[in-house]
């Protein structure tokens, strides 16, 4: 039987990738789907990207590398950090810590709301006629207007 290109001596050296082992490659790719987007993450499972034996492992490592370098590209916005951000110590408080701090923020937003509402009283009642046709802008009008210019000629 002869013996795999990447395997010469299967006694002495097990088959690596990237000099890591079965077991380490299926850690890393299992760090590394968590760290992906659920989208992504989805996408791999519905596209059959398993991490159970050589080559559906090393598979999966190089797509992940992939949506990986995608990323690289892009900034998180602010409220993803925040929500990451959120997420990560919600793992640490107990439930009644989380409540408690929840309803201490509502607070706080609602007291700069009252001095957001002194400081810009909005008076004037708005009222929104959905009834009648908005008029046309000056824009469509000059459009219009050339248009039965250009025909007349």
């Amino acid at each position: 039987m002869p013996i795999p290109p990447d395997r010469p001596d299967r006694k002495t050296s097990p088959r690596q990738h990237q000099n890591q082992t079965y077991s380490q490659l299926q850690s890393a790719n299992k760090q590394g789907r968590s760290e992906l987007r659920r989208s992504d993450q989805h996408w791999l499972k519905t596209n059959g990207y398993k991490n159970v034996g050589w080559d559906k492992a090393i598979a999966l490592c190089e797509k992940i590398a992939d949506f990986k370098s995608q990323y690289d590209g892009e900034d998180d916005s602010l409220e993803d950090l925040f929500l990451e951000a959120d997420r990560i110590g919600n793992k640490y408080q107990t439930p009644e810590e989380i409540t408690a701090f929840q309803a201490a923020l509502a607070a706080e937003v609602s007291a700069i709301a009252d001095l957001v509402d002194e400081q810009f009283p909005d008076t004037e009642m708005e009222i929104i006629d959905y009834g009648t046709q908005p008029r046309s802008s000056q824009r469509t009008q000059r459009k219009n207007a050339s248009r039965t210019l250009s025909t007349r000629q």
